[in-house]
């Protein structure tokens, strides 16, 4: 993507000049010979090198006219955002994500496999944004610190697994975590995207409190609730009706979305979870107006160098065949 750029190229148009003027000047007049009484030997005298002294010239000038034309080296663009957002994912990692309730097709898979496809594909949609991942369980942890790079967040979320950090459910925790991540940043714009499939179990702070202070730190909560709810299960003779998401606490999620002046969502099958986190891009859509510009180094000084040393030994060479 490097190349060098002539910023005024239309100075090029200046190369024919001294052709003109040769061409178009009368022609100066030959002053009259001297007769002299003696003439050296012809052998001791030397002809001016017309051609070499021509061909200096010529260059002098090329370079003179290239200098004028602003030659710069432009380096690879590169893209800034002047405002940015900072989004953290706090995921429930407590055991009941390992519930096989979330319809795919024709299958059915556990909730943290279809959280990671669906929150994978948005991170990848997220550029321009710092993003940011907390998991929760026994207590809150924070994987993947605010950053630019979408690649490393996704790569953290999926290298997640069940029991790494208990069992339990401290959403509190979870928020409050979060909201300290967002303290330390400058951005305009705080949003939080939590998911749980369960009540607040763990920790030591109450989901509300959190939700209280998160708003006070101006950070704005999008809560999302994970699981089927009724099903009909098979056994080996009869079918009953299950409910798999009667530890959820729709009402604390409803409530802590309220606090902040986000949304409560529902999700029952990997279908409702993309469509969720469809409609949080349309609520919070990415930064577009970006600046992009390309650094680049001013070169004409080595064309104006070069005219400077072609110069010297122009007047060198004149000077010996005087």
């Amino acid at each position: 993507m490097t190349h060098i750029e002539l910023v005024w190229w239309w100075m090029l148009f200046l190369l024919p000049l001294p052709l003109l003027i040769v061409r178009l000047l009368p022609p100066v007049k030959q002053p009259a010979a001297i007769q002299l009484a003696y003439l050296p030997p012809e052998g001791s005298m030397t002809r001016p090198s017309h051609w070499l002294a021509r061909i200096l010239a010529a260059l002098v000038w090329g370079m003179l006219v290239l200098a004028c034309a602003r030659p710069v080296w432009l380096g690879d663009p590169v893209t800034i955002q002047p405002k940015h957002r900072d989004l953290m994912l706090v995921v429930d990692l407590s055991y009941s994500m390992s519930q096989k309730d979330m319809k795919q097709g024709d299958d059915f898979i556990d909730r943290l496999t279809a959280v990671k496809q669906v929150v994978g594909q948005f991170i990848e949609k997220r550029e321009g944004d710092r993003l940011g991942l907390v998991l929760f369980a026994d207590h809150a942890y924070l994987q993947t610190p605010l950053t630019f790079d979408r690649e490393t967040v996704k790569k953290q979320l999926d290298q997640t697994v069940l029991k790494l950090i208990g069992t339990n459910t401290a959403i509190g925790e979870g928020i409050g975590l979060a909201t300290k991540t967002f303290i330390d940043g400058d951005a305009p714009q705080r949003v939080m995207i939590l998911l749980s499939d369960g009540s607040n179990t763990a920790g030591v702070l109450d989901p509300i409190r959190a939700a209280e202070i998160a708003k006070k730190y101006h950070a704005t909560i999008y809560t999302i609730g994970v699981g089927a709810g009724e099903m009909i299960v098979k056994d080996f003779i009869f079918s009953h009706k299950v409910n798999t998401a009667k530890d959820l606490d729709e009402a604390t999620l409803t409530k802590i979305a309220q606090i902040t002046g986000g949304q409560y969502f529902r999700a029952r099958n990997s279908k409702e979870l993309s469509q969720i986190y469809d409609k949080i891009n349309q609520l919070q859509p990415v930064q577009k107006a970006g600046q992009t510009w390309r650094p680049q180094t001013e070169w004409f000084i080595w064309p104006l160098a070069l005219a400077f040393v072609l110069s010297l030994i122009l007047v060198i060479v004149r000077r010996n065949h005087v």
